[in-house]
């Protein structure tokens, strides 16, 4: 089966909380994704319970008539902080604070986060033989998942952009394999 991993649209930055809507560049790279993937045979839209993970998959399972699932186990690595500044902005704004959160991505609570995307995408792709599925989420759930897939110790080790499909092949047999990553060629003239 075939698993895609698309990260949501960009969100607008919010102090109240950590599940802010999308901003319109973030309606406007979820509407160009929806575009990309109705070229596709797609058989199961799953996403995040997140706001901005489901603002981002509805518009393609609208295009597809494809049902939305939702799953609580591809749900963000920082679920439950107050607020939500996008990842380049932070960079940006304060690096010191920046730094501490990637930081946080190299300890035990990584490992626990890993252990429950794992878990949520397996069944996922056990539950998908022979299918394509694709799966709005967030950028440290790629990132897990691409290390499990790779054999490297959990981490945030990558940068996925607002709207990337990342693409893997998963056996029956239990072979996972990684065929791309951070594909933006539909967000290229934003």
């Amino acid at each position: 089966m075939e698993l895609i991993l698309i990260r949501h649209g960009l969100p607008e930055r919010s102090e109240e909380t950590r599940d802010p809507p999308l901003a319109a560049a973030g309606r406007d790279q979820a509407r160009r994704v929806a575009a990309r993937l109705a070229r596709e045979r797609i058989d199961v839209v799953a996403s995040s319970t997140m706001l901005r993970a489901v603002q981002t998959a509805e518009p393609y399972a609208a295009l597809s008539g494809r049902a939305l699932r939702t799953d609580p186990g591809i749900v963000e690595f920082d679920r439950g902080a107050g607020s939500y500044v996008p990842m380049e902005v932070l960079k940006h704004e304060n690096y010191e604070a920046w730094t501490r959160f990637v930081a946080r991505g190299r300890g035990d609570d990584i490992d626990d986060f890993q252990k429950t995307v794992v878990a949520a995408l397996e069944a996922i792709v056990g539950e998908n033989a022979g299918r394509r599925v694709a799966v709005f989420c967030h950028g440290g759930v790629i990132n897990v998942w691409t290390a499990h897939v790779l054999g490297m110790a959990p981490r945030l080790f990558f940068e996925p952009y607002y709207a990337s499909l990342h693409r893997y092949l998963c056996a029956g047999t239990g072979e996972r394999n990684l065929v791309s990553l951070n594909d933006t060629a539909h967000l290229q003239d934003c």
